[in-house]
């Protein structure tokens, strides 16, 4: 997932998004213990999938306070 797919979204959807990640990475995590899961680095990439979709949330959440913060000083 890029980071353009991701900021295409709304953050209820990129919410639920980090939501079934985590689910995923749990379980990756958990077939990892038990040694039943062949490619590892499906791990990685889940982990910087949540990261990237986090980072868009909070440049969203900056873009609003700074918004803000302009209309309070006019």
């Amino acid at each position: 997932m890029t980071a353009n797919e991701i900021r295409a979204r709304s953050d209820e959807d990129l919410q639920g998004e980090i939501q079934d990640l985590r689910e995923n990475l749990f379980n990756l995590k958990f077939r990892s213990r038990l040694a039943q899961i062949e490619d590892h680095s499906q791990i990685k990439k889940v982990r910087r999938d949540i990261a990237r979709i986090k980072t868009v949330l909070r440049e969203r959440s900056w873009q609003d306070l700074l918004h803000k913060s302009k209309k309070q000083k006019k």
